[in-house]
């Protein structure tokens, strides 16, 4: 990994209910394509935006608890941070990894300012979009309790679904599935495995993704220490000879396969304003992470802890518990991969709409694929 040791891979996806709004303003708009635009309008659909936070930490703070945070310091920065060759290299490392990404020209990265982090008087800033649980500008401040029960912020409650253990994760993994309903017997419509947790869970919601990347070399050394202290005490307990088996399988694929070992966490943050589609929301999460595979598990007891540590840059702040070892390559495989389609810049080109939310598209021709001069079928997600 290029990254640094010590560092957090915080990618968080936000998805927001809309509704489209044509713009009927534009200049040499006929009667069609006015028709077409109001037939559109208010159509609900997933707003989606990606924001990739890249933080450096320690290796003390990467060990730290939930029932110690940033709040309870009297600095924020760490000593170690303040390092001025510490800051540098990290910086190198993190302007190396937006090169890789934009030079491979299927995503564009771009590093946000101050004051779209911060804000500024006339716009709202990542920071307090991310307390206010709003895409946009925000009017006013809003007010957040945390209790046993639930976690509320202004008139919006949370629910959070959590995957921290790998005893709730599937057998096997894969960078893609088969996404049935748009997929015939002759072709696939294939999806992230995350898909169900992204565009196609019909609320509105925040998936994080972090990964947090350590000194591999002294992950795996304290792993070989662990397995011989279970192999001894094998005669004791056989669940112990049965642990010691699983951390030498994990430590023969990471020597063999040359793998990195690192912890990852993800959770699906949702909330409404209403109690009753609370419920519905609750359901609809823990039923998309079962098709997954995976175990759904509602965290209550750290919803406020998880919620800090989601604040963009704060991701130091994370509770180590509610983490579990694996390697790289396996952690990005629960990475969401889809985005809404957006509408081509040129001004020539046909008129579409997308399959699963039924907004508008404005596709260039040339980016369609032709065959014996027809436009074949183009699976638009």
């Amino acid at each position: 990994m290029f990254l640094c040791h010590h560092s957090v891979l915080h990618k968080q996806d936000w998805y927001v209910k809309e509704r489209y709004r044509p713009d009927l303003c534009r200049e040499g708009m006929g009667f069609l394509a006015r028709s077409y635009e109001m037939h559109f309008n208010e159509r609900p659909f997933l707003h989606h935006k990606c924001y990739l936070f890249l933080t450096k930490t320690t290796k003390e703070r990467m060990r730290q608890q939930s029932n110690w945070n940033t709040l309870c310091r009297g600095h924020i920065v760490p000593k170690e941070m303040q390092d001025k060759e510490t800051a540098v290299k990290f910086i190198e490392a993190v302007e190396q990894f937006a090169r890789i990404l934009n030079d491979s020209g299927h995503i564009r990265l771009r590093r946000l300012s101050d004051d779209e982090l911060t804000g500024t008087e006339k716009e709202t800033g990542i920071i307090g979009r991310y307390f206010a649980l709003s895409p946009g500008n925000v009017d006013c401040l809003e007010d957040m309790e945390m209790t046993a029960r639930e976690m509320r912020i202004g008139d919006n409650r949370l629910c959070l679904h959590t995957l921290s253990d790998t005893e709730d994760l599937p057998a096997a993994v894969a960078t893609d599935c088969r996404y049935e309903r748009l997929s015939t017997d002759r072709s696939d419509c294939r999806l992230s495995f995350a898909a169900p947790v992204g565009l196609l869970l019909p609320c509105n919601h925040i998936y994080n993704q972090y990964v947090f990347i350590g000194n591999s070399d002294e992950e795996l050394r304290r792993f070989e220490k662990t397995a011989r202290n279970m192999q001894s005490l094998s005669r004791y307990s056989r669940q112990n000879a049965i642990n010691s088996e699983w951390v030498e399988e994990y430590l023969n694929e990471a020597h063999s396969q040359g793998l990195k070992s690192v912890r990852a966490h993800f959770n699906v943050m949702a909330w409404s304003d209403d109690a009753e589609e609370l419920k519905r929301i609750k359901n609809d999460v823990g039923s998309q992470m079962a098709s997954m595979g995976c175990v759904p598990r509602h965290n209550t007891t750290d919803c406020p802890t998880l919620f800090w540590a989601g604040i963009p840059g704060n991701a130091a702040d994370f509770p180590a518990e509610e983490s579990f070892h694996t390697f790289i390559e396996q952690a990005v495989c629960l990475f969401a991969g889809e985005t809404n389609y957006k509408d081509s810049p040129s001004a020539f080109g046909i008129r579409m709409a997308d399959r699963i939310s039924g907004k508008p598209l404005h596709i260039d021709i040339s980016d369609l694929p032709m065959k014996r001069g027809v436009i074949t079928n183009r699976k638009l997600f």
